[in-house]
């Protein structure tokens, strides 16, 4: 077992990494220049994130693929995505997903 002398030790060692990565760019007194290539490569980095973490909700299970349609993620997602393509706004897309989602799961027990 790791003594609490420890445990406060890897607590702020954590604390600091966290601290300097996430003020990295805030550090230096003039701009930081980046190629072009990055820069438009980091405006994707938000969506990646985002399908990441979202993909494996949508189509796994418990760490398994879902193998039934009778899954209220499915019709959720297939309306979200149809709102999304219409109207274009992302608090809406969530909404309405949510809107479908909430009675397939807890109501018809999907």
């Amino acid at each position: 077992m790791m003594s609490s002398f420890w445990v406060i030790i890897a607590c702020i060692g954590l604390a600091v990494i966290t601290l300097v990565t996430r003020a990295f760019f805030m550090i230096p007194e003039r701009e930081v220049p980046l190629p072009g290539w990055l820069k438009r490569g980091l405006k994707y980095a938000p969506l990646a994130a985002l399908a990441a973490v979202i993909a494996p909700e949508i189509v796994m299970s418990n760490g398994h693929m879902i193998h039934t349609l009778a899954d209220a993620r499915l019709p959720a997602l297939a309306v979200a995505v149809v709102y999304f393509f219409y109207k274009r706004s992302i608090l809406g897309t969530i909404a309405l997903g949510m809107l479908v989602y909430l009675p397939l799961h807890i109501g018809v027990g999907w």
